[in-house]
């Protein structure tokens, strides 16, 4: 059985929808938490088969507040990509994701998304990448992945919102497993706040079911890309 080890860096953001997909198929994960007492990251040597970096609500890669584990989880993150161990970020995990691939980040304020990503590689994630998905975000900075990366999905305005790096590393700008609960206890769970929460949470309510849909092939091409339902030899 498969283990794969994940960073989470507020107490609302985890997995969400992915933990349904993973359980389904018998992957086990474990849970990493740096921000609490005690917490820490996982061993580079111990780390399974593979990484998923979660977001982190108000903290940034390139602006105030930083994340205090950045520095060492763009390491751990490049030496998964050295040992070509899968990886999936996810908001601030696209980010630390691009860093460690040599891509660049830049501050921005802590925003609020709720749109659609429109795929522009037709035989990404094995060919299962929805022509359309949405993308609910929920970061401070942005970021520009490697000039050798893929970019499999952009926003209206050309902006990244899913790149792939290599075979089996992924960094997407909004977390395609997001749940409405998750948006409304990070909004309590910090006093930084992006405008227009609302409106788009009324949006995000909209989206429940597409999100859950667009969630099937996406996952079935991860899984596939990532090799996480392979036996092992």
């Amino acid at each position: 059985m498969k283990h794969v080890s994940v960073v989470q860096h507020t107490q609302s953001e985890w997995l969400g929808l992915l933990e349904d997909h993973l359980e389904g198929r018998r992957i086990r994960f474990s849970y990493f938490r740096p921000f609490t007492s005690g917490g820490s990251l996982p061993d580079p040597d111990v780390l399974g088969d593979g990484l998923i970096l979660i977001g982190g609500g108000q903290w940034g890669t390139a602006s105030a507040p930083l994340l205090p584990t950045l520095d060492k989880e763009i390491s751990l993150a490049r030496t998964c990509l050295m040992l070509e161990k899968p990886i999936i970020g996810i908001g601030l995990g696209a980010q630390i994701l691009a860093l460690a691939a040599d891509g660049t980040t830049e501050s921005a304020p802590l925003t609020f998304r709720v749109e659609h990503a429109a795929t522009v590689h037709g035989g990404a994630l094995g060919g299962f990448a929805p022509i359309s998905f949405p993308s609910v975000s929920y970061m401070r900075d942005t970021f520009t992945p490697p000039a050798y990366a893929t970019t499999i999905a952009e926003a209206p305005d050309g902006r990244p919102l899913l790149f792939q790096i290599g075979t089996n590393a992924f960094g997407f700008a909004g977390h395609p497993g997001i749940k409405l609960a998750m948006i409304e206890d990070l909004i309590m769970e910090f006093e930084d706040a992006p405008e227009n929460i609302g409106e788009q949470l009324n949006e995000l309510r909209a989206l429940k079911l597409e999100i859950e849909d667009a969630l099937v092939p996406i996952m079935t091409g991860l899984i596939q890309a990532t090799g996480w339902m392979k036996q092992d030899a």
